[in-house]
């Protein structure tokens, strides 16, 4: 998994894709007809075909911090870009994407920094980066408002099997598409692998290249949050691939669950359906685009999900390709859909 970890490994926050980008589009390109970047910054290869028009999806962007003021001190306060709980990153290390030059800094909150007793959970408005360096120090080498900020966090693996570091959200998804166009010799479908932007702030990616491509159906593969022992719910780690059947604001294709539950039971892969009240996916921007798209989301259940270290479990994601692979394969009726 040499991949996954160059592509969890590269910095790339919402709105500042372009390193898993290119990392993305040097593995893929020798196995697809076209790839091409789109206007708002979506990388789409095209696997050209006469069946079905699929589109496959994975957000390439991480949760992360952008700059919004400097202080007469050096204290670099943030605001959060993506679902980030100040809690998790409070004592964690950073780095800033200043114009001239790296600056290295730790995230922390007033109390934190002073050895103060902690009476309530901290708000984004509470945390700042100490860096060692001065306003004008900070000014001279490029920080401003609006620089990128984003966490430093190395990949560990716990045990065998167990993968753990940032971005896993959705590096695990892109991992997934690459290794799927490089298993596809021929296709006998014209194969979108879409890699969006700025999902984690608005699942935008994949509204706009949706629109563009007008598939026949879609699947769209991410992670999703384990519920081990919460009351009515399970989701865990080593216990196969996710199907969503709904979300807060999003319920899957029927035929498409029926089909990938089909496949799942021939190849003997373990599966958890996911049914969740809160949150959703870019399946929910591809459905409603223009006329409407038959959708769901194939998942991998990772802990830990949006704090700075994900945990995943590597034969979940080798089973989830493997789901995904078997569909394009034996594919749904399209008058069923």
């Amino acid at each position: 998994m040499k991949l996954l970890e160059e592509l969890m490994n590269a910095y790339g926050v919402s709105g500042r894709e372009e390193n898993v980008r290119k990392i993305i589009a040097k593995h893929i390109k020798p196995f697809v007809d076209e790839l091409y970047i789109d206007k708002i910054g979506n990388l789409i290869a095209k696997k050209k075909g006469k069946g079905h028009k699929v589109m496959l999806a994975a957000h390439m962007d991480e949760i992360g911090m952008i700059v919004k003021n400097i202080d007469v001190k050096g204290k670099i306060w943030i605001a959060t870009i993506g679902g980030l709980e100040p809690i998790v990153v409070i004592g964690q290390r950073v780095f800033i994407a200043a114009k001239k030059k790296k600056i290295y800094g730790v995230i922390s909150t007033k109390e934190i920094m002073h050895d103060i007793k902690v009476k309530q959970l901290p708000a984004a408005e509470d945390l700042f980066i100490e860096t060692g360096m001065k306003k004008e120090e900070l000014q001279k080498c490029g920080v401003e408002v609006g620089s990128y900020v984003s966490l430093i966090q190395p990949i560990q693996w716990l045990g065998k099997h167990r993968i753990s570091g940032k971005a896993l959200d959705d590096r695990i998804g892109c991992y997934i598409l690459i290794q799927l166009a490089k298993r596809m010799k021929k296709s006998q479908h014209e194969v979108y692998f879409v890699f969006t932007v700025q999902e984690e702030i608005g699942l935008y990616g994949a509204r706009t290249s949706a629109y563009e491509i007008e598939p026949d159906w879609a699947i769209v593969v991410d992670v999703t949050n384990t519920d081990d022992g919460l009351k009515g719910s399970e989701k865990h780690i080593r216990k196969g691939p996710t199907i969503t059947v709904k979300d807060a604001d999003f319920i899957a294709n029927k035929h498409l669950n029926e089909k990938l539950e089909e496949i799942a039971k021939k190849k003997k892969i373990p599966i958890q359906w996911d049914i969740a009240e809160v949150g959703t996916t870019e399946a929910i921007s591809i459905l409603i685009s223009k006329a409407g798209v038959a959708a769901t989301v194939v998942g991998v259940a990772v802990k830990n999900l949006h704090s700075p270290v994900g945990i995943a479990y590597k034969k979940d994601i080798e089973q989830a390709t493997e789901l995904v692979e078997g569909l394009l394969k034996n594919p749904p009726s399209l008058e069923k859909l």
